[in-house]
């Protein structure tokens, strides 16, 4: 039976071009983002306990990596592409956004899909959503501050609100009102991505008439961002004697950002246009993730097929 999830990267593109050829019902719904933003995190924070946390301390070793990875490279990967396509600095400042964004929630579902370390996804992603609280920022001040002038503070409360608050009141309710969590447990992943998708059907028919005359240059510079975050994360992990399943975690997590953090922090602080780069790559992204998700799946089923035939022959003999 096929569930939202599981045709997640397929829905994106469709709601994407009916947003794209049809915007005018959902225009004016700007304001519905952080709202929708909320509801995810209040999700995600419903699915986790209070051991989740502990796991962190517990394993720092590939979750320190990846949050090294997800701050130190993606905001510089991303003005590196600014500089090299020439990108208008709304636009520059919307991309840098999106690179020093903490990890996305998307990436717990695709490193399911990946066969990779669940567990080790959702310690990364709370792991780089509390230091992005106070990175996020920093890093957009950084990047960005020859072309822009950034309210450190202003978006630093906005994280805590569309954040920490939501994932801290989920965690609560899962934590001593269990019958609760219990009873909504199964359609969180559905609601989850239910907003999602919306959040991403609001931002392009928002900016409608800008992405259909959005330059090749910006495409490419985002196609590469999040190409580049998937390649660095699994290359530099393997290279650094992690597994391959704790590569192919950091890798997706590396790669797939909080790009709705990133538009609704751009379109609050900076404009509609600076919103285009975590538009284009809320799309791209999930695509890009459920296809390399997809190919790991794969590998790993046939080498555990391939294994299973030889302990068959083995058995045989």
């Amino acid at each position: 039976m096929l569930s939202v999830e599981r045709v997640f990267p397929f829905l994106a593109v469709a709601v994407s071009l009916l947003a794209w050829h049809n915007p005018q019902p959902l225009m004016g719904l700007t304001d519905a983002i952080i709202p929708l933003l909320t509801i995810i995190m209040f999700s995600m924070g419903l699915t986790l306990r209070w051991q989740d946390f502990r796991r962190i301390w517990d394993k720092p070793e590939p979750i320190a990596l990846g949050v090294i990875l997800q701050f130190g490279l993606m905001p510089l990967i991303a003005w590196i592409l600014c500089q090299i396509f020439s990108l208008p600095d709304d636009i520059a400042t919307g991309l840098i956004i999106v690179g020093a964004c903490a990890g996305g929630t998307a990436s717990n579902v695709m490193a399911f899909l990946a066969r990779g370390d669940v567990a080790l996804s959702v310690s990364m992603t709370i792991a780089s959503t509390l230091w992005g609280l106070l990175l996020t920022p920093w890093l957009v001040a950084f990047y960005a501050r020859d072309s822009i002038e950034v309210d450190n503070i202003g978006m630093l409360l906005m994280i805590a609100k569309i954040v920490i608050l939501p994932i801290a009141a989920g965690v609560l309710i899962n934590r001593f009102l269990p019958q609760v969590q219990q009873s909504v447990h199964q359609y969180l992943p559905s609601i989850a991505t239910g907003s999602i998708l919306l959040i991403i059907a609001i931002i392009v028919a928002a900016n409608a008439d800008e992405l259909s005359a959005v330059s090749i240059s910006v495409v490419a510079a985002v196609i590469l961002h999040n190409l580049s975050g998937f390649a660095a994360g699994y290359g530099i992990a393997r290279w650094n004697g992690h597994t391959e399943v704790q590569a192919r975690t950091i890798a997706i997590e590396v790669g797939m950002q909080n790009s709705g953090l990133g538009v609704a922090l751009a379109n609050s602080f900076f404009g509609p246009m600076a919103a285009i780069p975590g538009a284009l790559f809320s799309v791209w992204q999930n695509i890009a993730g459920a296809v390399l998700a997809g190919f790991w799946k794969w590998r790993t089923d046939r080498a555990i097929k391939q294994l299973q035939q030889a302990r068959s022959k083995g058995g045989c003999q």
